[in-house]
């Protein structure tokens, strides 16, 4: 390892992000044969096939998709040691992120998002991950490069920026009973309630609130996202409570119904996370821009 070429860094991380040796020669700017003796050298300093045969594609072996998160970020921190001080033209970069979103999010951002990209950075690639495990260590590994949702204080070694506050409010099928007449909190309770948790949680805050009436809400469903959530409505009589933004895009596009609730529930606050080495990196401070820029002007609008 000690005469190991470190370009060999940028050809195995293409490699692992494109899946084939077709792929990252384009990406490279490479022929085949030269990406494939790339492989091959690698293979042999690692003692690893690192990429095998699946069908016609190529599939990662386990200490390739180890390997994968701290190669990127490798070739990044190198990128952006190397660009420092010199401008970077966006137009002919070519660049990948992963960003951590929840799915009501990504379907309300995610096509604005991918639209500006493709008038001003084209070879920006993005890829979506979903919310999980809310910890930093993604972050720091380069498994992620931006996380967006309500994230608590991540410490002094990540940087976070936020971009706006809403709150949450019931949605319902068109035609439901809570479309006519008073809505009071009893009301709501009486109804069967979908709750979102990826990890099935079917308590929180809005039960607390609800508590504070002397009520307590029936979960009919626990729905894995937004999304899935926001269909299950469609032909029961269930409410689920949306973000004010999602809800307002459910109702545009599903035509679903937004309920005004007889007290604002809380405000939550969305940001932006992010490691510091991607701090003074210009694709990456695009793509932060870009999001804020998208970021809705109060609760609800866009």
């Amino acid at each position: 390892m000690t005469d190991l070429d470190l370009n060999l860094l940028t050809v195995l991380d293409a490699l692992l992000s494109e899946g084939s040796v077709t792929g990252a020669a384009e990406r490279l700017h490479l022929s085949a044969p030269a990406t494939s003796r790339a492989l091959g050298r690698l293979r042999r300093a690692l003692d690893d096939p690192l990429l095998v045969r699946a069908g016609r594609g190529l599939v990662p072996t386990p200490l390739a998709l180890s390997l994968a998160p701290q190669v990127g970020a490798i070739v990044e921190q190198a990128r952006a040691l190397l660009s420092t001080d010199r401008e970077t033209n966006l137009s002919i970069v070519e660049r990948r992120f992963t960003v951590r979103a929840n799915d009501a999010w990504i379907s309300q951002t995610g096509g604005p998002l991918l639209a500006m990209a493709a008038e001003e950075v084209p070879g920006l690639r993005l890829r979506f991950a979903p919310q999980g495990e809310e910890d930093i260590q993604p972050l720091r590994d380069g498994t992620i490069d931006l996380d967006i949702g309500v994230l608590d204080d991540l410490g002094p070694e990540i940087q976070l920026e936020p971009l706006w506050r809403e709150s949450r409010v019931p949605v319902v099928a068109p035609g439901h009973p809570l479309t006519r007449g008073k809505v009071t909190w009893k009301r709501l309770a009486g109804h069967p309630y979908i709750a979102i948790s990826r990890r099935g949680r079917s308590y929180g805050p809005y039960d607390e609130l609800l508590a504070t009436h002397g009520l307590q809400r029936k979960v009919a469903a626990i729905a894995p996202t937004a999304t899935t959530a926001a269909h299950l409505l469609f032909g029961s009589d269930a409410v689920c409570l949306f973000s004010a933004a999602f809800a307002e895009y459910v109702e545009t596009r599903l035509g679903l119904k937004t309920i005004r609730t007889p007290d604002p529930l809380p405000v939550m606050q969305i940001s932006q996370a992010w490691h510091p080495r991607s701090q003074n990196d210009p694709v990456h401070q695009w793509l932060r821009a870009a999001i804020r820029s998208l970021a809705p002007r109060e609760p609800g609008s866009r």
